[in-house]
């Protein structure tokens, strides 16, 4: 069952649900995993010392990135300030991170799939606070 199914079921949104909320929720699920799989793949790097800063701003992403998912997939008593400061720092992590993974794009192709995902979520997450203001 797909995130806009489940909303679509919950008795306090009517199966009235944001194209642009149920974008950002999937993708903040998405680059989660996707953030922590390329800590993983930096760890078994010959040069890890080189990507601790990768690795640390893949784990904060990933944790941010899921944590915001929860929040913003819960639709009964929604506490908009909360979820719109999380989809806020969501999409900075995401900067963040993505800009990391980026510099080491050339030499591991993870961290350019991970920037790739990054960038998605991030402007997900752009998109979405812009719809809520």
């Amino acid at each position: 069952m797909s995130v806009r199914e489940m909303l679509n079921t919950h008795p306090m949104t009517d199966g009235q649900v944001s194209d642009a909320l149920v974008a950002c929720i999937e993708q903040c699920f998405r680059c989660g995993s996707v953030c922590a799989s390329c800590a993983d793949a930096c760890l078994g790097e010959e040069m890890v010392a080189s990507l601790r800063r990768c690795i640390q701003l893949n784990l904060d992403c990933a944790v941010i990135c899921l944590a915001t998912g929860q929040v913003a997939i819960r639709r009964t008593s929604e506490n908009r300030e909360v979820l719109m400061k999380m989809i806020d720092a969501c999409a900075r992590a995401c900067a963040a991170c993505g800009e990391e993974c980026a510099r080491h794009a050339e030499s591991h192709e993870h961290c350019r799939v991970c920037a790739d995902e990054c960038h998605r979520c991030e402007d997900a997450c752009r998109e979405a606070l812009t719809l809520m203001q």
